[in-house]
């Protein structure tokens, strides 16, 4: 859709052209020349003409006459300037030649006089002084006449051009701020986007709304005015915004929530009405606003000083009247994207708003091995390379984490001087994403084989308990924060949780504690993130999922510290349900420490022998760890598969 250019509007450029200004379209505007001529002028009058002190009349002597002046002692002062004389009488002389007289003279001495001029001058007590010989031009005057006008010009135009291109004009805190996407080059499509068929199919409606606008509308139907996406950061939110535009091919206008909200108050209400104008003239369009949670936050509880309310608040109440006051036959409609929808105003979420919500979840496994395929679309694989292998080995791994993981392959490939990615490039970009990069540290011997136990407890627990996630690798190398790591990967996705599973994930955590504790009868820090896990697992199984006797099938989590109008906080439950919340917390995890601690203890000889393998080898496989520990691959096949964990 075409909209012609407005009146004076600079040539080659349309009302929605959202790119810079260029110096040629500035330089053909005949408003920039008028912009530039008036001020220069004005400056001419002001400094030459109006503020230009008045110069008493001089005549001119020649240097003889200027002498017999001196000589007759009718001179009272003179100043040079270098061949230049100029001086003040006592009486007026008459310039030769014509009739004016004046008491204010000047004269040129010659290269030729002699140098008995100061003698005459204290002779007949004429006062004299000099000043520096003037070494300026014509050019000089003008820049020192028009210099300060034109850099001041300079800049207000710069200034303007700057508003123009970013906020729509001089100073434009008012003016929108988002981003208009070309609609014949779209970004992205539906084939870029993977791993979310469910929010795809959902969108298709909105794209065939803005296509074929007739079919809904010859028998009432209106499309949504507003769809919020909701999901996880990483998902790919804004990808599907984009491509929702691209299949559709109209003005995608995409601003982030934060960009309406200023200093000023009123500023933010003002870029919303300006965003809704310009979706509304360039209607079929799309509105996308990203982090919408960061405007529109419930405003139930807010604490106000001075009783007023504030720009967020402001801002919030613009758009709730811009949704409702356009027609969604207009073709306009707002997308919006957040990963806490729990935080939103009521208000947004009603009918005749964001009446539609679209969940934007983790991809499974065939989801994440389908978004491997697009972003390796590019990149040359080695014959070894199994995307699906790939997928199953990164549960819970996100679009935007596949992404960054395809990526560092590709960088430790080149960095090995390879002409195509290995597989053993993604496994170790897999383990610099997940665990970190290697730390070189020197660890002491007793440091080095207290870690091996450490990670050994972990990993032979993870093949002893029932339940548990097989351990897919054990390494002693450091890498982030931590000394040793065992990782444990699902044989499937998962998305309910056994009792049993949850147990076998604490007791797995657990095994590096249990270990240190049978081998050398002491504990050290390295449990700190072991213990953070196992707490939080175990509180959820308390207050969310209602596995203790004691609380019964009750569900405390919700917001744990609820605002009250006074600023401070409460918790949905008494003291007494509080400190029998901790009892039961404590209960579960000493149950799994006692449990860990009697396997270790019965399998004490496969536990120093997984030691002294890490010790020898630093790093171990999952056949490595079944071969060392005696365990069978059938034996490991019999336990149950259950959801994702790494311990």
């Amino acid at each position: 859709m075409s909209a012609q250019p407005p009146r004076g509007a600079p040539p080659g450029r349309s009302p929605n052209d959202n790119r810079p200004p260029r110096v040629t379209d500035t330089l053909r505007d005949w408003r920039f020349w008028i912009t530039l001529g008036v001020p220069l002028l004005i400056n001419y009058l002001i400094v030459d003409v109006i503020m230009a002190p008045q110069q008493p009349t001089q005549v001119t002597l020649p240097y003889s006459a200027f002498l017999q002046q001196v000589e007759s002692g009718n001179v009272v002062s003179i100043t040079s300037q270098g061949d230049s004389i100029s001086g003040e009488t006592r009486k007026p002389v008459t310039e030769p030649g014509t009739k004016t007289s004046s008491t204010h003279f000047v004269t040129e001495r010659p290269t030729f006089a002699g140098n008995d001029l100061v003698p005459l001058l204290e002779q007949h007590h004429v006062t004299f002084s000099a000043k520096p010989a003037s070494s300026g031009s014509v050019w000089a005057q003008l820049l020192l006449t028009f210099g300060p006008a034109l850099l001041i010009l300079v800049g207000l135009v710069y200034m303007m051009r700057r508003a123009s291109a970013g906020s729509g004009g001089l100073f434009g805190f008012g003016q929108s701020r988002a981003r208009l996407y070309d609609a014949e080059r779209p970004a992205a499509t539906f084939d870029d986007v993977a791993g979310i068929d469910e929010a795809k199919a959902e969108l298709q409606e909105v794209v065939d709304f803005l296509r074929n606008p007739q079919r809904y509308s010859r028998l009432g139907g209106t499309v949504p005015k507003g769809v919020l996406l909701v999901g996880p950061p990483g998902t790919g939110k804004t990808l599907l915004a984009r491509a929702v535009a691209g299949e559709a091919r109209v003005p995608f206008f995409s601003v982030a929530a934060s960009e309406f909200v200023e200093m000023i108050v009123g500023v933010g209400a003002s870029r919303v009405r300006d965003l809704f104008q310009k979706a509304r003239q360039a209607a079929p369009a799309i509105i996308f606003i990203d982090e919408l949670d960061a405007i529109g936050r419930s405003r139930a509880g807010t604490i106000r000083i001075g009783g007023g309310s504030d720009e967020h608040e402001q801002t919030l109440n613009q758009i709730l009247t811009e949704m409702d006051g356009f027609d969604p036959r207009e073709g306009v409609i707002v997308l919006a994207a957040t990963n806490r929808a729990d935080l939103l105003d009521p208000a947004l979420l009603r009918p005749g708003r964001f009446d539609r919500r679209v969940m934007v979840q983790p991809p499974d496994r065939a989801g994440r091995a389908a978004i491997l395929r697009i972003h390796t679309r590019h990149v040359p694989l080695a014959p070894d390379v199994d995307l699906d292998r790939l997928a199953q080995e990164t549960p819970g791994l996100v679009g935007a984490d596949l992404k960054n993981l395809v990526n560092e392959a590709a960088l430790l490939a080149a960095r090995r001087d390879r002409d195509a990615v290995a597989m053993d490039d993604f496994s170790a970009a897999l383990e610099k994403v997940l665990l970190g990069a290697e730390r070189k540290i020197m660890l002491t011997p007793e440091d080095r084989e207290r870690v091996a136990y450490h990670e050994s407890g972990h990993a032979l627990l993870g093949l002893l308990v029932p339940g548990a996630d097989p351990v897919r690798k054990v390494t002693i190398v450091p890498r982030g924060r931590a000394l040793g790591v065992t990782v444990q990967a699902p044989v499937d996705d998962r998305f309910n949780y056994s009792e049993e599973y949850l147990r076998a994930r604490i007791i797995g955590a657990l095994g590096g504690r249990a270990a240190e504790q049978l081998v050398y009868g002491m504990t050290t820090t390295g449990a700190e993130n072991d213990l953070q896990q196992v707490t939080l697992i175990a509180r959820d199984m308390v207050v969310r999922w209602g596995m203790s006797p004691r609380i019964g099938p009750l569900n405390f989590a919700g917001e744990e510290r609820t605002p009250i109008p006074a600023g401070a906080f409460q918790k949905p439950f008494s003291e007494a349900t509080a400190a029998l919340i901790d009892e039961e917390i404590r209960r579960i995890v000493e149950e799994c420490l006692a449990e860990a601690q009697r396997l270790l203890a019965a399998n004490r000889q496969r536990l120093d022998a997984l030691a002294q393998a890490l010790l020898r080898e630093e790093s171990l496989d999952e056949p490595e760890i079944l071969r060392v520990t005696g365990l069978t691959p059938r034996q490991e096949a019999e336990r149950p598969a259950l959801a994702a964990g790494a311990g």
